[in-house]
């Protein structure tokens, strides 16, 4: 299984995805400033990744600070924490799992442990969040893969797979559950500029283990699903709002726009910690602007006359309404995602909040072709995909195929985990 993170002999190492797909080579931290470095330049990326590896950065300080008074312990290990916070501000996974530790820590400082102790448990709480991470990624593939058919075409944006975790994946987790159950799976990976996710990491991974993969510009997304050959779009989150309003790499709201144009369905698999329940709406979510230079250069080389102005604008905001469901390790939620994330994240249920009605004929009419009762549905491709058939009107039939809505369980771990 492939896995950017290694934590061996109190040193953190991390798989440099920004030499990927021509070099595989390894960065060490050993400080908390080396994994802010890490996290900031992109070393490491994708939510759950940077949360795991914040974690790793909060024993790194316990590590540092070990031989300090419990009061100096504690302080230290707050001003490291406040400075992993601040390596990147949209990913809710690094604010998450800081916390998380430091939640810990205080705790066993009240408890009077001595602050070696207390890193050794830190350490333990870092390992144990890993492995849960990579559970919750293989939980994430078996639920998903219920709304995969056999031979679909799935187009996925940036890279949500097992580089963007600590392993396993999220979106490309659902495309390797359903390879695993022996159903036939083609990636269509567009290319994200500007750092090009898609070509340099996601179609790498996905050749690394055999599964089919083509990869595209991201200006071929709409063409390919005008011409029938997308079935469904998968895709991961940086952060998602209590409504479901989704933050994603910048592209996943225009490639959502595309989806909902021509009927296929928009699908974002992540844990419950990427989660916020503290941000009501996708207005409320920070969103990262970098270098406008990473949009001028391509590996150091000038695209663009020099002087020119650019904007790097790192994610946008797909509204909850052109999000078909969203995949997490306890099920499936769907609209109102108010109520149905509620209901995963253990919260007191609010009122149900007004759903798009476009949304809401989607989930209608799926579950009446699933059920028999629709003659216009979507009919079968040659090679065994779904077609999205056009209604007499010309406007886009808003119906995907798709396995029947898999039951929301209840959230397994407590309240507290969840939140940090």
């Amino acid at each position: 299984m492939i896995s950017p993170i290694r934590f061996e002999d109190g040193v953190l190492s991390l798989l440099d995805q920004r030499r990927l797909p021509l070099e595989e080579t390894w960065i060490s931290c050993r400080t908390v400033p080396d994994v802010v470095d890490a996290i900031r330049d992109m070393v490491v990326r994708g939510a759950p990744a940077i949360g795991v590896t914040a974690a790793y950065g909060m024993v790194l300080a316990a590590g540092a600070a070990a031989g300090q008074p419990a009061d100096a312990f504690r302080e230290r290990l707050e001003a490291d924490a406040q400075l992993l916070e601040g390596a990147r501000p949209t990913a809710v996974n690094l604010t998450w799992a800081v916390r998380r530790l430091l939640g810990v820590a205080g705790r066993a400082l009240d408890d009077g442990l001595a602050p070696g102790e207390v890193a050794r448990r830190l350490t333990d709480a870092a390992n144990a969040m890993f492995e849960q991470d990579v559970e919750a990624n293989r939980r994430i593939g078996r639920h998903g893969s219920l709304l995969v058919p056999d031979r679909a075409r799935i187009l996925t944006h940036c890279n949500a797979g097992a580089l963007a975790t600590a392993g396993y994946g999220t979106a490309l987790g659902i495309v390797r559950a359903a390879v695993e159950e022996g159903k036939e799976i083609t990636v269509v990976a567009d290319e994200t500029r500007p750092f090009l996710q898609g070509s340099r990491l996601t179609a790498w991974e996905l050749d690394k283990d055999g599964i089919p993969v083509e990869l595209i510009t991201d200006s071929m997304a709409g063409a390919l699903m005008a011409r029938g050959e997308i079935d469904l779009v998968v895709v991961g989150a940086d952060r998602i709002a209590r409504n479901g309003d989704v933050a994603n790499k910048i592209g996943t709201y225009s490639v959502a726009v595309l989806a909902r144009r021509h009927g296929i369905p928009m699908y974002v698999a992540a844990p419950l910690s990427t989660i916020d329940a503290e941000t009501p709406t996708g207005d409320d979510i920070p969103i990262e602007e970098r270098d406008p230079q990473d949009v001028v250069e391509l590996d150091g080389k000038a695209v663009a006359p020099e002087g020119v102005r650019a904007r790097h604008i790192a994610f946008d905001v797909t509204p909850a309404s052109l999000v078909t469901a969203i995949v997490t390790e306890e099920g499936v939620a769907r609209a109102p995602f108010s109520a149905s994330i509620g209901r995963m994240l253990g919260l007191e249920e609010e009122e149900p909040e007004p759903v798009d009605e476009a949304a809401d004929e989607l989930d209608e009419e799926e579950l009446a072709a699933l059920a028999g009762e629709d003659d216009e549905g979507p009919e079968p491709d040659t090679d065994g995909g779904a077609r999205i058939r056009e209604p007499a009107t010309g406007e886009p039939d808003a119906r995907a195929a798709s396995a029947p809505d898999e039951q929301v369980a209840p959230a397994a771990d407590d309240e507290a985990d969840r939140t940090g």
